[in-house]
């Protein structure tokens, strides 16, 4: 039997884990959106008819181990021909920027441009029950500096009882070409 209801947060829950754990950063209030926050993109991009990239959010994200998040895409996006290729689940213990793959299916076949700073996947934060299983796969410091990495550490410190143990597994766990020079 669960001992708590699995539910998405709303925007006091979210204020109250940016200021206890940096789960946004940057973090401003007004992309607050009823049951999440909006991302934004780092970097400008075109797409060409059929072409697919990668999006990029610029703020970081760190889903805490009693949460999970997921992705949506503003449907604006959607209408101008913009489909989503990626399920968009954020693992408990996630830390990066994350990434929406897209591909340009407009039906009058044009380029479609996003601009840095453009309001574009929604990001929600859910309960989840059991044993914490944070993320150690290669994505994790997803597109960080070191500096940004390092931003983190003492937040994991506090919120995993085994982060030594964690940031071995994280060490060995290379971000193929995902880390920002």
């Amino acid at each position: 039997m669960w001992s708590q209801k699995v539910c998405i947060l709303g925007k006091d829950k979210i204020v109250d884990l940016v200021e206890k754990h940096r789960v946004i950063y940057p973090f401003d209030y007004q992309l607050l959106d009823g049951d999440g926050y909006v991302l934004t993109v780092k970097e400008e991009t075109t797409l060409n008819y059929l072409e697919h990239q990668n999006l990029i959010s610029y703020e970081i994200v760190f889903t805490p181990p009693n949460l999970v998040a997921h992705l949506t895409a503003k449907s604006k996006y959607g209408r101008m021909g913009i489909s989503f290729l990626n399920a968009a689940k954020v693992h408990s213990g996630f830390i990066g920027r994350l990434a929406l793959e897209i591909v340009n299916l407009s039906n009058d076949r044009r380029q479609i441009a996003i601009k840095r700073g453009d309001p574009f996947m929604h990001v929600e934060f859910i309960t989840r029950e059991g044993t914490p299983s944070p993320y150690i796969g290669p994505y994790q410091f997803q597109y960080l500096t070191e500096e940004e990495m390092q931003m983190y550490v003492p937040i994991l410190k506090n919120v995993f009882s085994n982060y030594e143990e964690l940031a071995e597994k994280w060490s060995k766990n290379p971000v193929l070409d995902t880390k920002e020079s």
